[in-house]
């Protein structure tokens, strides 16, 4: 038995005499050349759990289906422990088809966790992490049918056991990034008529080019004869110089789309995944998401649509704030004429395609360790992480430490449901409009992590919440105003030794014991802070920037687990959750606001989470 380690860089299943089997793709640790590896594992299984009205009624009517296995387990759901049966199914396809029998059965109460897809359930079954190191034990095969054609120089092993993640730093990917120009003189481009006429790369390894049809006489152009010797040269150079990660602007919606209908017309085999595979489209949310097996394909375009807010996404807007200086820029509804001019223009239109590139690259070194961070701590796919919104990377976070912490992970909302929460929002943060004029003596008063640290002090989770709209015998809402800033300290003190009780709702969470999301943002926080005093400590400027990574990735997902409560398809919603955060997050604010009056401060604005105040000795009070 060999064992060989690598980094996790991608990761599917296939289907070998009616089994399924899970491939790992990744790059080999330790080696000289850039040996990529395809491991696969043929024992994994797909489960459900079903909660039953009667365990052994229930079990009976299971055994008349055709399933693998049926279990007994002992799990939590929301902190309560309760016996489910654990459905192991034949096969990941069988679970859409016979999760609707297995829910109408006249003894089963709901089937739970039926809609993890299959390689995410591996990643968190197994504690892996992508982009991580693992260890792989088991024996080389020189063919197999699950890997469709892959080179010579890949290495296949068929584990013999589950894979083990390995503690390791960032792993040093090769990175290129591509670009394509295409003739338009009729505006937006048609693939049926109109060629492409460049494709630019850049990457960390040494390439950066632009592939043409002409521009021989430019050091930078490597001239092929015909569109189709272009883009054929452009599959080679992705299979000689194998990158981890491809990069484009917008490439899933254009410039992979335009490459594979030109290549389907000129009779081109895109196979540049590490497998042999083809090119390839999925389906994401709108859109459809570009892939090459193996291999990591980001779109930068959809991940700056997330971290950044610009009236304009365009490839010119992003670099200009990031970087603070323009990139070199030509109206694209013209770049047809420079093709055409065979002069200066010409020159300009090759400068051109090889800036956008080398822009694009530029993003991504940028970009790029924040989301392969999130990716190491949510646990899923970068290809997968870098499409997702916040909210569903802070869900499958969730879901990982679920499994983690015994829990079964709640269903998400049915229509009937999610038609109920729709429309219906919490109130925001405490805002008081600036006071117009010119201040001087300006101070800022800013709570650090304002609502991460209410979830945790609070204990805010749906698994902890009374459901109770009295407590022995004492009504809470409408009693105390909502200006009242105190409203703790006027509760029947029997009942705050033993609740957090919101203000203005009255929302009662227990103090203990500690709720479900509470604890997981709890260790976010204490990791962060971990890794910020390691970073000050740290006279490494490499280092430094590693761990600024690591924090921000952890400050992103933490600020971002309070919106999610409030958010209608959110597995753990509840919109009580959401009010009770924002309500003590205003009456926060308003007693910060009123005590610093006490001290001479008179607030001019405040927003969420601080306040801006002039210092005005002579309007100090005393006690």
């Amino acid at each position: 038995m060999k064992t060989k380690k690598m980094v996790l860089l991608d990761i599917d299943y296939v289907t070998h005499q009616d089994k399924p089997v899970i491939r790992l793709f990744g790059k080999e640790v330790g080696s000289d050349k850039d040996n990529h590896i395809i491991a696969l594992d043929k024992t994994f299984q797909p489960y459900i759990y079903v909660v039953p009205y009667n365990m052994d009624a229930c079990k009976e009517q299971l055994e008349e289906l055709d399933l693998e296995k049926i279990e007994t387990v002992h799990k939590k759901d929301l902190a309560k422990e309760f016996d489910f049966i654990k459905v192991t199914l034949k096969h990941p396809q069988d679970v859409p088809k016979l999760r609707d029998t297995i829910r109408n059965l006249s003894e089963v109460q709901e089937i739970r966790e039926h809609d993890i897809p299959f390689y995410r359930r591996y990643l968190i079954d197994n504690a892996l992490f992508p982009t991580s190191e693992i260890e792989l034990k088991g024996e080389t095969v020189e063919f197999s049918p699950c890997v469709y054609g892959a080179s010579p120089e890949v290495t296949i092993m068929e584990l013999d056991e589950s894979p083990h993640n390995l503690e390791s730093g960032f792993p040093h990917l090769k990175i290129l990034s591509f670009d394509i120009e295409v003739y338009n003189p009729d505006g937006m481009p048609n693939a049926e008529k109109d060629e492409i006429i460049m494709i630019g790369l850049s990457g960390n390894f040494g390439v950066e080019k632009v592939l043409s049809t002409k521009g021989d006489h430019l050091e930078y152009a490597e001239k092929l004869d015909s569109e189709q010797e272009m883009i054929q040269r452009f599959v080679d150079i992705v299979k000689e110089h194998k990158p981890d990660v491809i990069v484009g602007y917008n490439s899933d919606n254009f410039d992979f789309p335009y490459i594979r209908d030109r290549a389907k017309l000129l009779g081109i085999k895109l196979d540049m995944g590490v497998d042999g595979s083809e090119l390839r489209f999925m389906r994401r949310g709108f859109t459809n998401a570009a892939i090459i097996k193996g291999l990591i394909h980001v779109d930068l375009y959809l991940v700056m649509r997330r971290y950044m807010r610009l009236d304009r996404y365009t490839l010119e807007r992003v670099y200009l704030e990031l970087f603070g200086e323009e990139k070199f820029d030509l109206p694209g509804d013209t770049l047809w004429q420079y093709w055409d001019d065979d002069g200066e223009a010409l020159d300009q239109l090759f400068h051109y395609s090889l800036d956008d590139v080398k822009a694009t690259y530029q993003i991504a070194e940028k970009i790029l360790p924040l989301n392969m961070e999130l990716t190491r701590i949510v646990g899923q796919p970068l290809f997968d992480i870098s499409r997702m919104a916040t909210g569903q990377q802070v869900e499958w976070f969730l879901i990982r430490k679920a499994y983690q912490y015994g829990e079964v992970v709640p269903n998400k909302p049915s229509h009937n449901q999610f038609s109920q929460r729709r429309g219906k929002r919490a109130v925001g943060g405490y805002v008081k409009e600036p006071e117009t004029g010119l201040h001087e003596d300006i101070v800022q008063f800013d709570f650090r992590s304002l609502y991460p640290s209410i979830i945790i002090s609070k204990n805010v989770s749906p698994d902890v919440l009374v459901d109770e709209s009295s407590v022995n015998g004492q009504e809470y809402g409408s009693e105390f105003p909502v200006d009242d800033l105190n409203l703790e300290t006027n509760v029947d003190e029997s009942l705050s030794d033993k609740y957090h009780i919101a203000p203005e709702y009255g929302y009662k969470f227990l103090k203990e014991p500690q709720g479900f999301v509470p604890s997981v943002i709890g260790q976010v926080l204490t990791e962060r802070s971990r890794i910020k005093k390691q970073m000050k400590e740290s006279t490494d400027p490499t280092e430094k920037r590693i761990l600024d990574v690591q924090q921000e990735a952890l400050k992103r997902l933490a600020n971002t687990m309070y919106g999610v409560y409030g958010y209608s398809r959110f597995r753990w919603y509840s919109l009580e959750c959401a009010e009770s955060i924002t309500a003590w997050g205003r009456d926060y604010i308003k007693k910060t606001m009123k005590k610093a009056e006490k001290f001479g401060f008179h607030s001019i604005y405040a927003d969420t989470d601080g306040f801006y105040a002039t210092y005005k000795p002579e309007l100090k009070k005393e006690d």
